[in-house]
């Protein structure tokens, strides 16, 4: 059993099937596996932790597949093998004869007789060879024995060292907690953790924020908490509350949370204020958009705007402020797009599309995003610029090239995380003022 789901007979939509067919379309085409397994519905959290597990113990798994099996098999049969070699090399609560068993009855449902061979041998293989196979990953290169791009590895030893940086790999190797905000207003940490044991839930508190972060068990819904439907709690690392205490919003103020989705620190800075003042809730993508409204539904947020809104168009962005009827903004919150290396345990697939042409081009969004905001800010104010990056160009090279080329703005305050460190995911934040 993995996180309280019981493993059922293969069907059409047996878990095992489920999960082969969303690394299936990841493999082939690069669809995003956080969106497909959100249309899952039975066994979610054991396609999770398949899907996300082999996503990012992917190198590694394919040193494996590469000792066992001469030829590379489909995109769908490899997604079944895959599958497989996850839970027999790294996880410790699966039975091997089921795992082979219903890994071989995938193959047969996606691609017939001769797929159910190939993966039967190859897993038969695995498991007689298990002891070399694991011997040799020892001798392997760091980049395939911590599953991660050479690139990126390299950059972070220079950055950081050997062993931190391979500290870091490793810490993106392991299963992200689920972790809760009690908002303030509503609750009390102590008021949840209570009302949970009554549902014999056990909330622990997050060691970095233990007055208002818990930390859900494995196998339990978020849907399926008591205060849930009150809109007690969001879902929201630690790590992301560093640029809400860096922009520490006031009742009454008129704050833009730009790239608001999925509305977490849209959340604790409403919370902050109280429910006083104009908060505007910004997103560029409209399915983003829909997912901000739900939340505050949840969370009855009432009073805060939602607008659909390039962050890095004045012009969008002015016209937000017109539709809220509101003055310019005292505070802005700029949650830009970024890399994601420092939540690469949550978004194990980012790590494979890291390159210097994407950075480069994120970064040049982030810095008309920060000009945008620095022109709609009225004099006095502060932007908090954020991300949940751990590289120089998208957090310290960039504030370096904001104030150079914005006199009237100081950098007041810094945030960071480093996560094998911090124990919690990776994030920068900075505040910048307007002192004209």
């Amino acid at each position: 059993m993995i996180g309280g789901v019981k493993k059922t007979e293969s069907t059409a939509d047996a878990p095992r099937l489920v999960a082969a067919k969303i690394l299936a379309s990841w493999l082939s085409a690069g669809r995003f596996p956080d969106r497909e397994i959100a249309n899952v519905s039975q066994g979610r959290a054991f396609v999770t932790e398949i899907v996300y597990g082999v996503v990012r113990r992917h190198r590694t798994l394919l040193f494996f597949r590469e000792r066992l099996a001469m030829r590379r098999p489909a995109a769908p049969i490899e997604a079944v093998v895959l599958a497989a070699l996850y839970e027999l090399f790294f996880l410790d609560d699966t039975q091997p004869f089921a795992t082979v068993h219903e890994a071989v009855e995938a193959a047969r449902a996606l691609a017939g007789r001769h797929a159910a061979s190939f993966v039967n041998a190859v897993l038969r293989r695995a498991q007689r060879e298990e002891k070399e196979l694991r011997a040799a990953l020892e001798l392997a290169p760091p980049g395939v024995r911590l599953s991660h791009p050479d690139s990126l590895l390299q950059r972070w030893r220079q950055h950081y060292g050997d062993s931190r940086a391979e500290a870091l790999c490793a810490w993106d190797n392991t299963r992200p907690e689920t972790v809760l905000r009690v908002l303030g207003s509503r609750a009390t940490a102590a008021e949840l953790i209570a009302r949970a044991g009554f549902e014999n839930i056990t909330l622990v508190r997050h060691h970095a924020r233990p007055d208002d972060c818990l930390v859900l068990p494995r196998g339990v819904s978020v849907e399926s908490l008591p205060g849930y439907s009150d809109g007690w709690f969001a879902v929201q690392d630690p790590s992301t509350l560093g640029a809400v205490d860096l922009l520490a919003p006031r009742p009454g103020e008129v704050v833009i949370d730009s790239c608001a989705s999925p509305g977490g620190k849209a959340a604790a800075i409403w919370d902050r204020m109280n429910g006083q003042g104009t908060l505007v809730a910004c997103d560029i993508h409209e399915d983003r958009v829909k997912r901000l409204k739900e939340n505050f539904v949840r969370l009855k947020m009432d009073g805060v705007h939602v607008a659909l809104t390039d962050s890095a168009d004045r012009s969008h962005v002015e016209a937000a402020i017109k539709a809220a009827k509101m003055p310019p903004p005292d505070a802005i919150l700029l949650d830009v797009p970024c890399s994601n290396t420092g939540v690469l345990r949550r978004r194990a697939d980012a790590r494979w599309r890291f390159d210097e042409i994407r950075l480069a081009q994120l970064t040049e969004l982030q810095a008309r995003m920060l000009d945008t905001a620095a022109a709609i800010l009225r004099p006095g104010g502060r932007i908090v610029y954020s991300t949940c990056s751990l590289e120089a160009e998208e957090n310290e090279r960039q504030i370096q090239r904001f104030l150079a080329a914005h006199s009237g703005f100081k950098l007041e305050a810094e945030f960071k995380s480093f996560p094998p460190e911090s124990k919690m995911d990776g994030a920068f934040a900075a505040r910048l003022a307007n002192f004209q």
